[in-house]
């Protein structure tokens, strides 16, 4: 069963590790047959420690711990004898649920120059828009990519936190401050940033992904990433009947509440 929304399903955020691992596959695919001859499109990732139970902390690890039991070890709460006859207290063990995921972005390359990156795709996900290392590791990338003179194109389809694109929200004109969004900066204009309508009630558009200045523009179609993400994530047991998380707002509340109506959902 497909998703009862025409473009971006909101639901999805709730799903959105999964959903962005798919996106960011599936849009790299599709560019690969597309991309003109010397051009390559490659998977870059990046892990990350992401606390559970809603600790917007996020950590780039540089060490891994693993946990491993220790023979002889007890929670009676005794003191162990460590190295050198030291008599070592026993804290209270609390088990906190971190764990690592990886977050992709994709990379055009110019095989004929060298593997020289001309193009970086980045889909933001809510990671990249609550404060804290996160972020701030994203916005540190975002301007080396802008100093290099790399084209940057920023996809946002989530809700969560707040809007941390190349082009600050006070800058774009009301006609575009739109749900989703995407944004372009071409490397070879980067005065100009190209803003994308992606509203909640319209089909997710075609989007013109730029290469070096004297070649013609890729087309990266949205749409079909989303439907396939939705399909191959089994995503029909979803219950529309709730509200989604975050929740829709205003005229978009109202007009989600009608369409879901409309087709049986709730």
């Amino acid at each position: 069963m497909n998703s009862p929304f025409p473009g971006m399903d909101p639901y999805l955020e709730r799903y959105w590790r999964g959903a962005h691992h798919r996106l960011v596959t599936y849009a790299c695919d599709q560019l690969q047959t597309k991309l003109p001859q010397g051009f390559r499109a490659d998977l870059e990732e990046r892990v990350f420690v992401e606390a559970a139970g809603g600790d917007d902390r996020i950590v780039y690890p540089d060490v891994h711990v693993v946990e491993r039991t220790r023979r002889g070890a007890a929670d009676s709460g005794a003191a162990a004898l460590a190295e050198g006859g030291v008599a070592v207290a026993a804290p209270l063990v609390v088990h906190v649920e971190s764990e690592p995921f990886t977050q992709g972005r994709i990379e055009i390359i110019d095989v004929s120059s060298g593997r020289r990156v001309i193009t970086v795709i980045e889909l933001l996900s809510p990671a990249n828009k609550t404060p804290g290392e996160g972020q701030d590791l994203y916005l540190k990338k975002q301007r080396e990519t802008l100093e290099a003179r790399v084209s940057l194109v920023e996809i946002d389809f989530t809700r969560s936190g707040k809007r941390v694109m190349v082009l600050p929200p006070h800058r774009v004109p009301p006609s575009h401050r739109t749900l989703y969004q995407v944004c372009v900066r071409r490397g070879y204009r980067p005065s100009h940033v190209e803003v994308y309508r992606v509203p909640l009630q319209e089909p997710l558009p075609a989007i013109g992904i730029p290469l070096r200045e004297k070649d013609q523009d890729v087309i990266l179609e949205l749409q079909p990433l989303i439907t396939q993400a939705y399909l191959n994530g089994r995503h029909d047991d979803i219950d529309y009947r709730a509200d989604p998380d975050p929740p829709l707002d205003g005229a978009d509340a109202a007009w989600a509440d009608e369409l879901l109506r409309s087709q049986g959902r709730r």
